[in-house]
């Protein structure tokens, strides 16, 4: 006897045990959806374009298992632990960091190519990541529940370390969106977004991943598991509605400018960029008079496939398909799909979304993905690849008057490798070889020859350091302070790295505790990330109207340490007595007071223990040309590194959020005491949406 699952016959009478039942696995079975009376949805599509897996749902379209939890279900399940409120219930639990499964068609979030032991993506582009998504059939390991329940670390399908005891993630999600208001956003403002907006998600997203880093840090290594945050908090994000523009569109999209960076494909995805989170063509289906139509709507283009992008306003795109694993059989790619809509634009002429995956120089596994603007298809062919297969090309021709995105990065690296010069450039480094790379000095604004002399200084110089409230413990990490150890000045960071690797910030505590003179460790220690010098090329360059200002040449990201605020530390006593110089306008105190959303949430609050205020009019390095602005792009972090009983505080600036090359870093200059509200207030000239008029 042979039945199959769907059909409405019901076999009856006794089964005959000697016959074959042939069924299908339910893992295997493609979800059915109900038709959709959209005429806006693509043929042959998912209705779930740029719908988040937990809806709202289009019209005529019902929730679907895995994602969908009725409401007894809901009540009988684990709900939040007494004394939380999620305000939007994830039927996903966030500590199992589960992600769905979709037939991905239209590209929307979902798997591109999936491996049925590895469970391993590999994307458009070729590269293999880990999918963060678990194939179980339960929500909450329902699957397993014959099973002894013992609190473990689980190994997802996916290969991504979960830990059945990280309930803690779930609070500070609630934190992290109330603080940004994410948790209820207007709905037609998520369809259609703005840059403030925009902004808000990213922050939130590299904040909790991040966080998740961290966390991930203080774990025991599994073999053969792959630890994703980009994932778990991209997954978070989406369940949690923490997300923008989510009606895809042909040609820009609000709230991203031509130029704007992104270090993860996750982050594509959330701001509405690029909706896929692994292929490389995203699309949607356009009604043409009568007929329905798929179009491209962007496009990733990172190296994968046989792409040829040297040029900075010509693309020549290859088609996805056809495989291209070295562990797969090679094939001819197939007019269908993206293929499908990129043929469909060449004669729509609609405008794609380009964004340009380059290599990332400060992380050799990384990318950096550029949103370069929009480009018309001007021609199709197809031609034989390395492979034999037959591939299919596309040439795209950048649209005229946009401004400088992938064009600025070669430039840049010419300039790096000294194939061309700077225009003008007055000094190739102002700091005559003080610091680990060159900080050059340009006027292409007008004559101004510099700004008024000063003693270069890459660290800040005390006359006496600050008295120690109580006796440290140096380290004798002599190898490096590493994660998860009894180091004491991993103890003192509340039990975690501040740092990654490479360099970026994953504590936002009150203070960050560095190794102090005296640890054993050494200096390329990552307890020692603000005491190593410039990581990242910077220039100071002549502003229109602001004077001086700094920027990078190199792309920055979220959380990355840029530079200290180098100078004298002026005695605190002085001042109460004599005030600050009126004239001096190289001035830091530490006691201001600094808008929140500036500042970002902090896992404690803020305690400066020392009246810190820094001059840095005679003697500073590059943090002295940083600009006030009303909206910063970075924030400064008190940074202690202690030596036996006595303390040295500083001042470390870091990355509010991913910053392109050639943007100008400014931060929050902060207000005065009201005790000190005598001082004069200053004209600003920041020009930001948000901009206060001036500042003290």
């Amino acid at each position: 006897m042979e039945h199959t699952f769907g059909s409405d016959s019901v076999p009856s009478g006794p089964m005959d045990k000697s016959k074959v039942l042939t069924v299908k696995p339910l893992r295997c079975l493609v979800p059915i959806f109900p038709s959709h009376s959209d005429s806006s949805a693509p043929p042959q599509s998912s209705p779930f374009a740029s719908v988040p897996p937990t809806g709202p749902f289009p019209p005529g379209a019902a929730p679907f298992f895995p994602f969908y939890a009725s409401n007894e279900s809901q009540r009988q399940g684990s709900g939040p632990a007494p004394g939380r409120s999620y305000p939007i219930p994830s039927p996903v639990p966030l500590n199992s960091f589960r992600t769905p499964v979709t037939a991905s068609r239209n590209g929307e979030i979902g798997t591109s190519r999936r491996s049925s032991r590895s469970h391993t993506i590999v994307d458009e582009d070729g590269y293999s990541q880990s999918d963060g998504y678990d194939n179980s059939f339960g929500m909450d390991g329902s699957d397993d529940e014959k099973k002894p329940k013992t609190r473990r670390k689980s190994r997802g399908a996916a290969g991504i370390a979960v830990s059945n005891s990280e309930i803690d993630i779930d609070s500070y999600v609630t934190h992290l969106l109330g603080s940004f208001n994410l948790l209820e956003i207007d709905t037609f403002r998520q369809a259609d977004s703005d840059k403030e907006l925009v902004g808000r998600v990213l922050v939130v997203y590299n904040l909790l991943r991040r966080k998740i880093t961290q966390l991930d840090d203080t774990k025991e290594a599994m073999a053969g598991v792959t630890r994703r945050p980009d994932l778990r908090a991209g997954t978070i994000c989406m369940n949690k509605g923490a997300r923008a523009n989510v009606k895809k569109r042909i040609g820009a999209v609000p709230g991203v400018d031509i130029g704007d960076i992104f270090f993860f494909r996750f982050e594509l995805c959330l701001v509405g960029l690029h909706a896929p989170s692994m292929a490389g063509i995203d699309y949607m289906g356009v009604k043409f008079s009568a007929d329905e139509e798929p179009v491209a709507v962007s496009i990733v283009s990172s190296g994968g496939y046989e792409d040829e992008g040297d040029d900075g306003d010509v693309l020549i795109y290859s088609g996805q398909g056809g495989v291209q694993r070295k562990d797969k059989p090679q094939m001819d790619q197939k007019l269908v799909r993206g293929n499908l809509a990129l043929e469909k634009s060449l004669h729509r002429a609609n405008e794609v979304r380009v964004i340009r995956g380059l290599r990332d120089f400060a992380n050799p596994t990384g990318k950096v993905y550029v949103y370069d603007g929009l480009y018309k298809i001007h021609e199709s062919w197809i031609e034989k690849g390395k492979s034999g297969c037959n591939v299919f090309k596309y040439k795209l021709v950048r649209v005229a008057g946009q401004p400088e995105a992938f064009t600025l990065w070669k430039s840049i690296q010419l300039w790096k490798d000294g194939a061309t010069t700077r225009v003008g450039v007055i000094l190739p480094d102002l700091t005559s070889g003080a610091e680990n790379l060159p900080v050059c000095l340009v006027n292409d604004i007008d004559n101004e020859k510099g700004p008024a002399y000063f003693t270069y200084s890459s660290s800040l110089k005390y006359r006496k350091p600050f008295a120690s409230t109580k006796s440290s413990i140096n380290c004798s990490c002599s190898t490096g302070c590493q994660p998860a150890t009894n180091c004491p000045c991993v103890q003192r960071n509340g039990g975690y790295m501040p740092y990654t690797s490479l360099g970026v910030l994953l504590s936002h505590n009150s203070l960050v505790h560095e190794c102090g003179k005296s640890c054993l460790c050494p200096p390329n220690c990552r307890n020692r990330v603000s005491q190593a010098g410039l990581k990242i090329r910077l220039e100071v360059f002549k502003t229109r109207d602001k004077g001086w200002g700094l920027r990078s040449w190199d792309p920055i990201r979220a959380g990355a340490f840029i530079c200290e605020y180098a100078g004298v530390v002026i005695d605190s006593s002085t001042v109460e007595e004599n005030g600050i110089d009126p004239d001096d306008n190289y001035i830091f105190d530490a006691t201001r007071s600094f808008d929140s959303v500036e500042s970002l949430p902090v896992d404690e609050p803020a305690k400066f223990p020392f009246p810190l205020i820094i001059s840095a009019k005679n003697e500073g390095n590059v943090g002295r040309f940083m600009n006030h602005s009303c909206s910063p792009n970075v924030y400064w972090q008190p940074v202690v590194r202690e030596n036996h009983d006595e303390s040295y505080l500083h001042v470390g600036f870091y990355a509010i959020k991913h910053i392109p090359p050639m943007q100008e870093l400014t931060y929050n200059y902060g207000t005065v005491r009201a005790d000190k509200a005598g001082s004069q207030r200053k004209k600003c000239l920041c020009g930001t949406p948000r901009c206060k008029g001036s500042f003290y």
